[in-house]
C-alpha cells in the first residue's frame, strides 16, 4: 500500500512539474476505485479534448464593447465612443477545450472534490436540483449517499449539456483539480484540418492551489504550463481569429462564420431547434448554426422527458408566477457540439449555448463594487440575441456572484492549456 501511494504521489509530482494540461469534451466519465488519493480512493477520471491554437503573435483587433464593428486599432474607432479594447492577440501557442465543461464532468469533479458531501467551498446550490428547478436543474444531491457518490446527474439527458451554474471560483477549482491530477493517457490527431488532443485525467481532490492560489481573491496563473481558465484574448482568438485571413482584419463576426460587420444580425448563424424532451439539436443540417435566441423566433428550449411540460413551465425556486417565469427564463442549453459549426480553429459552441468565464481581471463598470474582483466573460447565450456572439460582447461580472450562481443557469466555462506538454506525454 505504501509503495502504491508513493508511486501515485511521484506521478502527480511529475505531472505538476511538467504542467500537465487537459480540456473537456462530451465524454464518458468513469470512477476509479484503486488506492491513491486521501481516504484510499482515487478521484474520478474524465476524458477531455482540446484543440491546438497556433499562429503565435497574431495581431489583436480593436472593439468597442457591444458595438457592431471592429477596428485595426483604438485610434481608428469613432472619437465619440469609449471603452475601446484591443483583444485577440496571443503571443504563444496554446490549447482550448473543443467543448464547454459538461454536467457529467462537473458531477465527476463534485464527487472527487467533495467526497463527503459537506461542500465547504460552495460548489453546489439547491437551485441546481431537478426538484427545485425542473427545467434547469441538472444535478441531484443526496446527503445519505456513500462518500464519493453524493452527486448525480439529474437525468441522463443532462450529462452532455454544458454545466451552467459556474462562477469563476468554481471554474478555477475545477482547473486546479485537473492540474493536480494524474494523467492517464494522451492522444493527438487531426480531424477536418484541425489539431486535437484527447486526455484522460484522474481528478485530484486538491482544489485550492494549483494553477490558481485561491487564498488570493485576485488569483492569477501561478504556473507557466498546465490547465487554465482561458484568458479573454485566448478565448477570442480561438473563436474569431482566422489564420487564413478571412473575415475583417482576419477576425470573424461570429464564432461560426465570418459574417459582415455593420449588418446587425443579417449574417448571423441560424438558431438551433431542440428536441423538446432531450435537448438534442434536430436541425444540424442547417449551417452555420448556434444555440441563441434569434429575433422573432422562439428560444431553443427543452424539458426533460421525465418531467411534465407544465411543471417545467411553472415550477421554479424563486416563486415567480408563470407569466413572469416564462418571460425571464426562455432558452435552454443544448447538447454540446451538436450544432456542428466550428470556429476557425475547430472549437464548438463558442457562439451560443452558455456564456463562458475567462480568467482576465478587469476594472468594475461605472458604479460597480470596486471591492470585488471582476472578470471578463464571453460567448453568447441560448436566451440572448445574436449581438452576444460578436467579438465586442466583452461582458464582465464579479467572480463570486452568489446571485448569479443561484438564479442564472446559462453561465459555464471551458478549460485551456498553456505551455509545452510534449515531454510529459506517455
Amino acid at each position: 500500500m505504501q509503495v502504491a501511494v508513493s508511486r501515485t504521489r511521484l506521478g502527480r509530482a511529475a505531472l505538476a512539474a511538467c504542467g500537465v494540461s487537459v480540456l473537456l469534451a462530451p465524454s464518458a466519465v468513469a470512477a476509479a476505485s484503486e488506492p491513491g488519493t486521501p481516504g484510499g480512493v482515487r478521484g474520478e477520471v474524465v476524458t477531455v479534448t482540446t484543440v491546438k491554437v497556433g499562429a503565435p503573435g497574431n495581431p489583436a483587433v480593436a472593439v468597442v464593447p457591444f458595438t457592431d464593428a471592429i477596428y485595426r486599432t483604438c485610434a481608428d474607432a469613432p472619437s465619440d465612443t469609449s471603452g475601446c479594447l484591443m483583444v485577440g492577440g496571443v503571443r504563444d501557442p496554446y490549447e482550448i477545450g473543443e467543448f464547454e465543461v459538461t454536467v457529467g464532468q462537473w458531477v465527476a469533479f463534485l464527487n472527487t472534490a467533495d467526497r463527503r458531501g459537506r461542500d465547504p467551498h460552495g460548489l453546489y446550490d439547491r437551485s441546481e436540483s431537478s426538484s427545485a428547478w425542473p427545467k434547469y436543474g441538472p444535478i441531484e444531491f443526496s446527503a445519505a449517499a456513500a462518500d464519493g457518490h453524493h452527486y448525480t446527474v439529474a437525468y441522463p439527458e443532462w450529462a452532455d449539456k454544458p454545466y451552467g451554474f459556474a462562477d469563476f471560483l468554481k471554474a478555477a477549482r475545477f482547473v486546479n483539480s485537473l492540474h493536480n491530477g494524474r494523467l492517464v493517457s494522451r492522444q493527438s490527431g487531426v480531424r477536418d484540418g484541425h489539431d486535437y488532443v484527447s486526455y484522460q485525467v484522474e481528478l485530484s481532490p486538491q482544489t485550492e492551489r494549483g494553477m490558481y492560489d485561491l487564498a488570493r481573491p485576485d488569483a492569477t496563473r501561478a504556473q507557466d504550463s498546465g490547465f487554465v481558465v482561458p484568458s479573454q484574448d485566448e478565448w477570442i482568438k480561438a473563436a474569431y481569429y482566422d489564420p487564413s485571413g478571412g473575415g475583417t482584419y482576419s477576425y470573424w463576426k461570429y464564432p461560426t462564420n465570418p459574417g459582415v460587420f455593420g449588418d446587425g444580425d443579417a449574417t448571423a448563424p441560424a438558431p438551433t431547434v431542440l428536441d423538446p424532451a432531450t435537448g438534442d439539436v434536430t436541425n444540424a443540417a442547417t449551417q452555420p448554426l448556434a444555440s441563441y435566441h434569434a429575433s422573432n423566433l422562439p428560444a431553443p428550449s427543452w424539458c426533460p422527458g421525465q418531467v411534465q411540460p407544465v411543471t417545467c413551465a411553472t415550477v421554479n425556486p424563486f416563486g415567480l408566477d408563470p407569466i413572469a417565469y416564462r418571460m425571464l427564463y426562455q432558452g435552454s442549453l443544448s447538447t454540446v457540439g451538436q450544432a456542428r459549426t466550428t470556429s476557425p480553429w475547430g472549437t464548438l459552441d463558442q457562439g451560443g449555448n452558455a456564456v463562458e468565464w475567462t480568467d482576465t481581471i478587469t476594472p468594475p463598470p461605472a458604479g460597480g463594487d470596486s471591492a470585488r474582483v471582476w472578470r471578463r466573460e464571453h460567448g453568447g447565450v441560448s436566451n440572448a440575441p445574436a449581438y452576444q456572439m460578436w467579438p465586442s460582447a466583452v461582458g464582465l461580472q464579479p467572480q463570486d456572484n452568489p446571485f448569479f450562481s443561484h438564479t442564472y443557469p446559462w453561465l459555464g466555462f471551458r478549460v485551456g492549456v498553456i505551455g509545452d506538454l510534449g515531454p510529459c506525454a506517455p
